[in-house]
């Protein structure tokens, strides 16, 4: 049965670039980086293997994947094109204060899309990553269950 779910998969431009703006810009802690060879089944020469995730979540990784990690050159382009015309909305990141972290945030150069506004369901902001994912940065308000 499954428990949980542990990692997901966000496809960024630039492994090097991605791991800054996590880390720097969203204050997340980096939670893998390797290289991985080329002996998994499948695998290209080789890739690297990067995982980040917020800080008070340690069982949740956030895969920072090149788009040629599992695909084919063909498919790994077309990911890259709609990853850099923001095509892809990723997630929703939850903050118990939306004005705030938009403020921290945008103070640390992430750049929103859309400034806090009401929403039926609470607070939300959209920003972006530094390939061109969005995410909603939302505070929930009311009942969740």
């Amino acid at each position: 049965m499954i428990r949980k779910l542990s990692h997901t998969c966000i496809y960024v431009l630039d492994q090097d670039r991605a791991k800054a703006f996590y880390t720097e810009k969203l204050g997340f802690a980096v939670r893998a980086d390797v290289s991985m060879g080329g002996e998994f089944e499948g695998a290209r020469a080789g890739f690297r293997w990067l995982t980040v995730g917020p800080a008070d979540q340690p069982d949740v990784e956030i895969i920072l994947a090149d788009p040629r990690m599992g695909n084919d050159d063909a498919s790994a382009e077309q990911i890259r094109a709609l990853v850099a015309k923001g095509a892809l909305g990723t997630g929703v990141m939850a903050t118990d204060d939306v004005q705030k972290t938009y403020e921290e945030l945008s103070a640390r150069g992430v750049v929103f899309t859309q400034e806090p506004a009401s929403r039926p369901y609470g607070v939300e902001a959209i920003f972006r990553d530094d390939s061109g994912n969005w995410f909603s940065l939302t505070q929930h308000t009311g009942d969740e269950s």
